[in-house]
């Protein structure tokens, strides 16, 4: 049995990143999402051990001083984690998995897998398009959108830093440029 690959999807929060995945995990059922563990509060309409593993940060601590992540950063003042139980698991048994990252955690991703990690940066088509978007969300507060934007600001410097970069300003084009960036890993 072969190993699996390894596709890490990252963007700035409000790039639509979350609506690709969507999309793609329906186009290529065989790919697992890792569900990572985060200490951010649960939204509406979100399951706990769908969207997040939701857990208190005093777990969250402990299971980083164990060493039970992959990698793991503080986002917007929350934690977030991938463990690599899970994900080594996965990779023996020959899975493909997607993986939902911010920068931090992308470049960390890179630095613990190598050239087996696959990274595609989704940028926004500007940061005022971005900016649109997160307040059209109703999700957060004017503080929290701000951080996001500073956030988004810095990450979408960094969108050549990756294995490729797909431009999701017409989301439709987007997810045929990514579905096919995904086929071309897959096929390697």
């Amino acid at each position: 049995m072969s190993t699996g690959k390894i596709i890490v999807i990252v963007a700035p929060s409000g790039t639509g990143k979350s609506t690709l995945i969507k999309k793609i995990k329906a186009e290529f059922p065989s790919l697992v999402e890792s569900v990572s563990f985060t200490t951010r509060p649960i939204r509406t309409g979100e399951e706990d051990g769908v969207a997040y593993n939701f857990i208190e940060k005093d777990t969250f601590l402990a299971m980083k001083e164990a060493d039970e992540f992959i990698e793991w950063a503080e986002v917007h003042s929350n934690f977030y984690g991938t463990s690599k139980k899970f994900v080594e698991s996965e990779l023996a048994n020959g899975k493909h998995l997607l993986f939902d990252l911010d920068v931090q955690g992308a470049d960390s991703f890179k630095n613990y897998f190598k050239d087996k990690a696959k990274a595609i940066f989704i940028a926004p088509p500007s940061i005022e398009e971005l900016e649109k978007r997160l307040r059209g969300r109703g999700t957060d507060s004017t503080g929290v959108i701000n951080l996001r934007l500073e956030n988004a600001k810095r990450e979408v410097l960094r969108k050549d830093d990756y294995d490729f970069c797909v431009k999701n300003e017409v989301l439709e084009q987007a997810f045929i440029d990514l579905k096919n960036t995904i086929q071309q890993i897959l096929d390697t």
